[in-house]
C-alpha cells in the first residue's frame, strides 16, 4: 500500500477507528479490511461462504491498492456502529410551517450520521405573501435558508465531517433577485452552497433580451415580470465577485430523469453532481486514472482491459453498499431502495494526461474523455445488468424509462463525476477530473518547518530532463505555474498545465465532454484568474449551457477575499470604498456604518483552552471595523464566538472606541483553561481582544509579541490557516485533508 505521509496524517485524523480517548484502534489496512467486509456481506444469501470470502478480498485488494475508493462515508463508518454510508441526500421542503421544521429535523439527522444534503425552497411562498391560517405574511425562502443555516452550524457531525448544504431556487420564483445577492456577504449562510434553478424558457428570453414570468408556487399564477438578461446579468456579477450562485439547468437534469412518474428533481446534493428525488441518497465511489495505464510498448496507453476490470468490482461495491446501508430515516430506506441509484466516477485525470503526454487544454485531451467515460458507462450498465439477473432490478424498474428500452438494470444511475477532495489526498493523486492546482506546494510540517512537495510524475520529469532542482521547484510553489520559466523545455510547460494555466473555455469543454457519457452530473469548478471580467463569466455560463453541462460552478481568484489579510490591494476589486459615517436614526440613536467592500487586516491562530481558533481582524482608512472567528475541527463554541465578533464588528462600525471593547473582553475566563499552563489567553473572547489589541498596536506602529501574526487569505482553512483549493464545486484543503463539503 503506496501511502503517502499526508495520506497516513489524514487517515488518522478523519477515517480510522478509535478508542473514546482518541486512540487509533486500525491502520489503513484494517479500515480497508473492515469496509470490505462489512460491503460484501451484502452478497451473504446469494453465495457460498467461500465465494464471500473471495468478494471480500477482491473489494479489499481494489481499495487498497488504490485503485478504487468509495466516498467519505463508506470509509469512515462501514463496519462500525453507525453505519451510515451516503453522502448525498435530498429532503423535500413544503411551503407548511410544519413541513419545514419537519425537514430541518431530518436534516439535522443526516447531518449528525455524516451526511450532506440538498434542498429546493422553490415550493416556498414568496416574502409577503398572505398565510390564510395566521393571517400574517410569509417570511420567505431567504428567511428559511438562514434558520437551516444556524442548524447546520449548530450540528456537531462526530468530529469528523461537517455540515454541508445545496440550497436552489428557481430562477421564476419571485423572490429569485434575493436569492442571487443572498450570499453578497461571506459572514451570511455560510453552510450551503447555492445554484440558480435555471430553465429553458429562461434562457431563450436571455437570448431574446424579453420578459419572463415570476410564478407564485403556492397558487401556481404569474405575479409579474422581469427582463431575463437583466436577471443572468446579475447573476454573473454575483458569481464573479463572489463564486456564488452557481447555476443549475433544471430542465436538462430532467431530461435524463430516468424514473419520471416518481416525480421531478428540483435539487442536487451539496456539490452539484447528484440530482435527487426528494429523500433519495445516492452513494459514490471513484477510480484512480492514474494507475490505468499500461507501460508494454513503445509509449504507455490506458489500459481499458484494466479499467473494465475495476469498474465490475466497483459497481458490485456500490451497490452492496444500498443493502448494508443504515439510513438516518425510513424513508430516506425506501425511497434509495426503490431506485438503487449508485454514482461511479473518477480521480486522477490530470495525472493520467501527464503520463501520457497530452495538454489538458487540447482535442486530445478532450476525445480521450468521452471515450474513457463511454468505456466505464457502458462497463457499469453492462455490470448492472448482470446483478439484475442474479439479484433483481430495482423496485420501480416498471415505471422507469428502460423498461421501454427493454434493458434490465439493477441500478436506475451508475456514473457520477464527484469531487474527490480528501479521497485524491489518499491516493495521493488529481481530484476528480480537475486539472492539477499545483505543481508544488510548500506545506507547514510541525507548526514551524517546512516542507516542499512535488508531484511525483513531475518530479520525476524534472528529474530525468535534468533541470530538477530544489530553489526551481520552491520558485514554482511560489508562481503556481511553469509558463515562462527558461529552465523547463516548451514541450514540458505544454503538457504541465495547472488550473490557472487553462482558460475557461477548455474547463468548460472538459466538463462537456465528460458529461456526455455520465448518467448524474459532473461536479467541476471553473477555475478564472483575478483578471478575469464579467464578461469571461458570462460565457463561461452560455458556453455550459451550449455544449450540454447540466451546471456551472466558478470560481474567480480573490474573489472571496473581500478582505484582504495581507497588507496590499485586494486582488480583483476595481474600487476603494465610498467615505461613510455612522448615521443618526429618527430615535436618536446611531446605525453602523456600512461594512466597507476592502479591508485590510490579520489572522492569528489562537491555541484554546479546547482546541484552535482563527481571529481575523480587519480595517479600512477609518480604522479596525470587523472580526471574524473560525474555529478548528477541535474548537469550542463557533456559534458563540461569532456571535461576540459580530456584536464586536457592529460596534466597532458604529463609533465605539476600540480601548473599551478591549477592555470588555480582555480577562473573560472559560472553564476550559483552568489547569492548563501552556495557554496565553483566558477564553475566546479574552483572545478576540488580544488580537485586537495588537492589530491597533501595529497600525499605531508599535512593536507586537513576535511570531504571533501571520497574513492569509479570508479563504485559508480553518483547521491549519493554509490556502484552501476550489476544485469540484467545493472547498479542499491538501494540507489537511478539510473539506467544506465533507
Amino acid at each position: 500500500m503506496n501511502l503517502s505521509d499526508n495520506a497516513v496524517k489524514v487517515l488518522e485524523k478523519r477515517y480510522l477507528s478509535k478508542d473514546e480517548n482518541g486512540q487509533l484502534l486500525e491502520d489503513a489496512d484494517g479500515m480497508f479490511r473492515r469496509v470490505a467486509k462489512a460491503v460484501a456481506s451484502a452478497d451473504a444469501p446469494y453465495v457460498s461462504a467461500f465465494e464471500l470470502q473471495a468478494i471480500e478480498n477482491e473489494f479489499y485488494e481494489m481499495m487498497s491498492s488504490l485503485e478504487f475508493l468509495p466516498n467519505s462515508p463508506t470509509l469512515m463508518n462501514a463496519g462500525r456502529p453507525l453505519g451510515q454510508l451516503s453522502a448525498c441526500f435530498v429532503l423535500p421542503i413544503e411551503d407548511t410551517m410544519e413541513g419545514i421544521f419537519e425537514t430541518l429535523k431530518n436534516a439535522a439527522m443526516i447531518h449528525k450520521s455524516g451526511g450532506g444534503t440538498g434542498f429546493s425552497f422553490s415550493r416556498l411562498r414568496p416574502k409577503g405573501a398572505a398565510v390564510n391560517s395566521t393571517g400574517g405574511v410569509a417570511s420567505g425562502p431567504i428567511s428559511f435558508m438562514k434558520v437551516f443555516n444556524a442548524a447546520t452550524e449548530a450540528v456537531k457531525q462526530g468530529g469528523t465531517r461537517r455540515g454541508a448544504n445545496m440550497g436552489i431556487l428557481r430562477v421564476d420564483h419571485p423572490d429569485i433577485m434575493d436569492f442571487i445577492t443572498s450570499k453578497k456577504d461571506n459572514a451570511d449562510i455560510t453552510n450551503f452552497n447555492i445554484s440558480v434553478g435555471i430553465t429553458e424558457e429562461f434562457m431563450k428570453a436571455v437570448e431574446g433580451n424579453k420578459e419572463y414570468d415570476l410564478i407564485d408556487p403556492h397558487h401556481q399564477t404569474a405575479i409579474r415580470q422581469l427582463n431575463a438578461r437583466e436577471v443572468f446579468d446579475v447573476i454573473v456579477d454575483m458569481a464573479w465577485s463572489n463564486g456564488e450562485p452557481g447555476i443549475i439547468f433544471l430542465d436538462r437534469l430532467n431530461q435524463g430523469n430516468v424514473t419520471p412518474e416518481l416525480g421531478a428533481f428540483e435539487s442536487t446534493n451539496p456539490c452539484g453532481e447528484q440530482p435527487l428525488l426528494p429523500y433519495e441518497s445516492c452513494n459514490l465511489g471513484s477510480i484512480n486514472l492514474s494507475l490505468m495505464i499500461t507501460n508494454t510498448g513503445a509509449e504507455p496507453v490506458i489500459d481499458f482491459d484494466r479499467i473494465g476490470t475495476v469498474v465490475k468490482k466497483a459497481i458490485h461495491f456500490l451497490d452492496n453498499v444500498i443493502d448494508v446501508n443504515k439510513y438516518p430515516l425510513p424513508q430516506i430506506d425506501q425511497m434509495t431502495k426503490s431506485t438503487r441509484k449508485i454514482g461511479l466516477g473518477v480521480m486522477g485525470w490530470a495525472d493520467l494526461l501527464f503520463r501520457l503526454n497530452i495538454p489538458y487544454n487540447s482535442e486530445a485531451a478532450l476525445a480521450l474523455a468521452e471515450q474513457v467515460m463511454c468505456f466505464i458507462r457502458e462497463q457499469a450498465r453492462k455490470t448492472s445488468m448482470e446483478l439484475a439477473e442474479l439479484k433483481g432490478v430495482f423496485p420501480h424498474f416498471e415505471k422507469s424509462t428502460y423498461q421501454q428500452q427493454g434493458i434490465r438494470v439493477r441500478n436506475a444511475t451508475t456514473t457520477t463525476i464527484a469531487p474527490t477532495g480528501t479521497l485524491s489526498i489518499l491516493a495521493g493523486v488529481s481530484s476528480g477530473i480537475e486539472p492539477l492546482f499545483a505543481l508544488a506546494y510548500i506545506r507547514n510540517v510541525m507548526d514551524n518547518d517546512e516542507l516542499m512537495e512535488t508531484n511525483p510524475f513531475f518530479k520525476q520529469v524534472a528529474i530525468t530532463g535534468g533541470f530538477y532542482t530544489e530553489p526551481l521547484m520552491r520558485t514554482i510553489a511560489n508562481k503556481g505555474t511553469i509558463k515562462g520559466l527558461a529552465d523547463i523545455p516548451v514541450s514540458i510547460q505544454d503538457v504541465f498545465v495547472t488550473a490557472h494555466d487553462i482558460s475557461s473555455e477548455w474547463h468548460v469543454k472538459m466538463q462537456a465532454a465528460f458529461q456526455r457519457y455520465t448518467d448524474n452530473a459532473v461536479s467541476k469548478t471553473v477555475n478564472l484568474s483575478s483578471k478575469a471580467t464579467r464578461e469571461d463569466v458570462k460565457d463561461v455560463f452560455n458556453l455550459a449551457y451550449e455544449t450540454g453541462c447540466k451546471g456551472v460552478t466558478i470560481y474567480r481568484d480573490g474573489s472571496r477575499d473581500l478582505q484582504v489579510l495581507n497588507i496590499g490591494k485586494v486582488k480583483g476589486k476595481e474600487t476603494l470604498p465610498q467615505e461613510s459615517t455612522a448615521a443618526e436614526t429618527k430615535q436618536g440613536f446611531f446605525a453602523p456604518r456600512s461594512r466597507p467592500d476592502i479591508t485590510t487586516g490579520f489572522t492569528e491562530k489562537v491555541k484554546i483552552g479546547c482546541g484552535t481558533i482563527f481571529i481575523t481582524v480587519n480595517y479600512d482608512q477609518h480604522g479596525i471595523c470587523e472580526v471574524f472567528t473560525n474555529t478548528g475541527r477541535a474548537g469550542g463554541c463557533p456559534s458563540q464566538s461569532e456571535a461576540t465578533a459580530r456584536l464586536v464588528s457592529i460596534a466597532l462600525r458604529s463609533g465605539m472606541d476600540a480601548h473599551s471593547i478591549i477592555d470588555q473582553l480582555k480577562g473573560i475566563r472559560c472553564h476550559s483553561t483552568i489547569r492548563q499552563q501552556d495557554l496565553k489567553v483566558l477564553s475566546c473572547p479574552d483572545a478576540i481582544g488580544k488580537v485586537i489589541e495588537k492589530v491597533m498596536k501595529l497600525q499605531n506602529g508599535d512593536k507586537v509579541e513576535p511570531n504571533t501574526m501571520f497574513m492569509a487569505a479570508i479563504n485559508a482553512c480553518p483547521e491549519c490557516g493554509k490556502t484552501v483549493e476550489h476544485e469540484g464545486g467545493c472547498v479542499i484543503c491538501r494540507h489537511c485533508g478539510f473539506s467544506k463539503c465533507g
